[in-house]
């Protein structure tokens, strides 16, 4: 895939890929495109501190080991960026004003959440399974959408 995705993941996603037993979930096949390179992750050190500090957490049981390699991933594929934007919307939760913000924060972005009416409606907001909508159609090539049919012209 030549275009480079940049994308913020909410930490719904996480906890959603570490429940994934099967590793089938639209949440756990982020994950892996991120690996992958399909997708390269943005993050600061709040949205870190909030991954680290939501996945330990007593109502899941999420081992250490886990919650260690799911955060090196970010680390290890991820660009770190300033919060350059400042967005004056309303949120329901105030601790995902920083996702948003840093995904305002690198033309052309995304923020990958679950929970998306917990942000304002805006096309870069999109769910796990919208975020891999838009890999398989850049996959598909310019122009072209998945399931497009072909135009046959005859002359």
């Amino acid at each position: 895939m030549d275009a480079k995705i940049y994308a913020v993941i909410d930490t719904n996603v996480l906890v959603s890929a570490l429940f994934s037993i099967s590793g089938n979930s639209n949440p756990s096949i982020i994950i892996r495109k991120i690996i992958d390179g399909a997708i390269t992750p943005l993050y600061n050190e709040d949205i870190l501190n909030e991954y680290e500090e939501v996945l330990k957490r007593d109502k899941f049981p999420f081992r250490k080991t886990d919650i260690d390699w799911i955060i090196s991933i970010f680390l290890d594929y991820g660009i770190s960026l300033g919060r350059t934007a400042i967005s004056d919307e309303i949120f329901i939760d105030k601790d995902d004003i920083v996702f948003y913000e840093v995904a305002l924060s690198k033309e052309d972005s995304f923020l990958v959440t679950g929970n998306i009416r917990h942000f304002p409606k805006k096309p870069f907001i999109v769910t796990p399974a919208e975020m891999l909508t838009i890999i398989d159609e850049m996959k598909a090539g310019p122009g072209r959408i998945l399931n497009e049919p072909v135009a046959q012209y005859g002359y």
